[in-house]
């Protein structure tokens, strides 16, 4: 559907907010309305059926998709996510956000997501492979290393990864390990790739703390989320001297405004046998005070990095939020009712597609190891990886700066030229 001025509009709030953004940053740059267009909408979108025999005997057929928004730079990239939200125009939301992450990253590489509405907490190991493989199977005419690389996301791992890969590899008669990242690390995975998502957060981080003269063992920081992103994110701020005041996973927030033990909230995540999303639950124990869902978000800190789900930080949740910075590690954490609200409390928001950004940058070095058929070390990739999300960080916050536009203004703007300029000089028939 289209709004009062013909432009492109949704019901889905990360693909609305994703173009309310681009729409915004897009005519601040004076792009044409022919650029508009073509950037507004996705190269390519495919919604697959997914037949699954489960454990009882029964049939059920699960609803998968999988979205190219640009291969202006590269081949596209981007997550598979398994959850009962997933929808084609969720996955076109956070394709056109990839296509912008990758773009203010310098990488060569476009956007793409991709996913398949289930509950994957309440299936068998047997039965999640036999639907990742039937997806593989049912994408992989467009899958491929020099076309669209998928990842990890969302309640997938390596795991799933492997499943995908072998069914691809095995139609296609030849082995592709560079058409997939965020394999194991046995598995021409990369060491590093694991925490590469917190890793850059915290870059991130500690670059806003010089830039503002602030010392990190001063510092307090709330994480919410406390998954792969949250987890890392928590524990290399806490490296480094920062005080992490609450973490949260969906069972509540645990509080501690002294300081939590990250290391031992990192050993009951590894040990409780919970569900995912809720390996904290009884953390209170360890000497924390359990609050609401939402109280992590607003704790009396300095930082808080929400790392959970989209859209958390809202009309409703900003005016309480009492943090002055915040890094953004979920994809959209924060809608655009919510953006004023905090521009005018002064606070300082790095959006997501620049802090979160260390998971595709480290994607993109296990890609070209995969194609060179080579190795890194771990040391070289973090050195790496650190090195590229402070010099993307400095390019956003001098133009921020100079500008006087937010950063999540700023990172738009030179993430949108970068890809409309190539657009252009390739012309309209891409």
């Amino acid at each position: 559907m289209t709004d009062e001025t013909g432009r492109r509009r949704s019901n889905n709030l990360i693909l609305d907010t994703a173009l309310l953004d681009f729409y915004a940053a897009a005519d601040d740059m004076h792009l044409s309305e022919g650029l508009i267009s073509i950037l507004s909408y996705p190269e390519r979108r495919v919604d697959v059926s997914v037949p699954v025999e489960m454990d009882d005997g029964t049939v059920k057929v699960f609803h998968g998709h999988r979205v190219q928004h640009s291969t202006a730079l590269g081949p596209s990239k981007g997550g598979i996510r398994y959850a009962m939200d997933v929808t084609g125009q969720e996955c076109e939301g956070l394709a056109m956000l990839m296509t912008w992450k990758c773009s203010l990253a310098g990488i060569p590489y476009g956007g793409g997501k991709g996913g398949i509405c289930c509950d994957p907490t309440a299936m068998s190991r047997k039965e999640k492979e036999k639907m990742s493989r039937t997806y593989g199977a049912r994408i992989a005419p467009i899958i491929g290393r020099w076309s669209d690389v998928p990842a990890p996301d969302m309640y997938t791992g390596g795991q799933e990864m492997v499943w995908i890969m072998d069914t691809i590899c095995k139609m296609l008669g030849h082995f592709e390990p560079a058409m997939l990242t965020g394999k194991p690390i046995d598995y021409w995975g990369a060491p590093g790739r694991t925490e590469a998502t917190g890793r850059g957060l915290a870059a991130c981080a500690f670059e806003l703390m010089r830039q503002k003269g602030l010392d990190p063992s001063k510092m307090k920081a709330a994480v919410q989320g406390f998954g792969n992103v949250g987890s890392y994110t928590a524990k290399i701020l806490n490296d480094a001297g920062v005080t992490i005041v609450a973490i949260s996973d969906t069972t509540g927030t645990y509080y501690n405004p002294k300081g939590i033990n990250v290391a031992k909230a990192f050993e009951y995540m590894n040990t409780n046998p919970g569900k995912r999303g809720r390996k904290l639950e009884g953390f209170e124990k360890e000497g924390c005070e359990k609050l609401g869902l939402d109280d992590v978000l607003f704790v009396d800190c300095d930082f808080l990095c929400p790392c959970a789900l989209q859209g958390t930080i809202n009309k409703d949740t900003a005016p309480k939020i009492k943090a002055k910075y915040i890094v953004e590690g979920a994809n959209s954490p924060t809608t655009t009712e919510a953006e004023p609200i905090l521009d005018d409390a002064g606070v300082i928001v790095v959006p997501d597609f620049l802090a979160n950004a260390g998971g595709v940058v480290g994607s993109y070095f296990e890609w070209a190891q995969n194609l060179q058929g080579w190795t890194w070390s771990e040391d070289t990739y973090n050195k790496r990886l650190v090195e590229l999300m402070t010099n993307n960080f400095l390019k956003v916050w001098q133009y921020s700066n100079d500008k006087k536009v937010t950063m999540r203004r700023a990172a738009y703007i030179a993430a949108i030229k970068r890809v409309s300029d190539i657009v252009e000089l390739r012309g309209v028939y891409l």
